[in-house]
């Protein structure tokens, strides 16, 4: 009996996993950049599914969703796979506490917590990531020199004139501002939805 609950409690987890994923990776298209941040940072909505699922599921749920949505995207990467590894990685520190803090308090204020929680964490993981990983990666695969980004940046910024400002006042900011957006939607709409994501298929 306990084998079958287990056996469906993985059947369902991957059903709706595999729906939010792909979900996520339609709302990946509808991307923009916002005026005051570089260009190549562009913002779209597609952790808002992987927030529901961490928040329904659990943390698995939202490294599964993650997984399926960038996974799909890989097929019509324009960034040698540069852009959904950054993708799965920034979302996964941004969901996966949000999702573990929120599974040991489901209440509106540990809803909260865990989402000012899961904000810090993508900021400060972002910030680092791009300093040391994702933007050498993008200079290295794609030939990117960095003066060409860092040029990018000081178009939308004067204050971004090399690397390290283009962290602190591009990557940062930007991801702050995308945090702060996604958690107050999926706050606003997490109950509502909540009947469905709890269904069993």
């Amino acid at each position: 009996m306990k084998n079958s609950k287990t056996k469906q409690l993985s059947l369902d987890t991957l059903v709706k996993s595999a729906i939010l994923g792909a979900l996520a990776f339609i709302i990946m298209f509808i991307e923009s950049p916002i005026p005051i941040f570089p260009e190549f940072l562009k913002f779209d909505f597609s952790e808002i599914p992987v927030l529901l699922a961490g928040f329904s599921i659990g943390p698995i749920g939202a490294i599964l969703v993650e997984l399926v949505k960038n996974i799909l995207h890989l097929f019509i990467t324009k960034t040698s796979g540069v852009g959904e590894m950054a993708n799965f990685f920034v979302g996964i520190f941004f969901t996966v506490p949000a999702a573990m803090i929120y599974k040991r308090n489901k209440t509106k204020k540990g809803a909260i917590i865990s989402l000012i929680v899961g904000s810090l964490s993508m900021v400060i993981f972002a910030s680092l990531y791009n300093y040391f990983v994702l933007i050498p990666l993008y200079i290295k695969i794609l030939g990117i020199p960095l003066n060409t980004i860092v040029e990018m940046g000081a178009s939308a910024n004067k204050y971004i004139t090399d690397l390290k400002s283009l962290i602190i006042f591009g990557v940062a900011p930007f991801n702050a501002l995308k945090a702060f957006v996604i958690s107050f939607i999926t706050v606003l709409i997490y109950k509502k939805v909540s009947p469905i994501l709890h269904k069993k298929f």
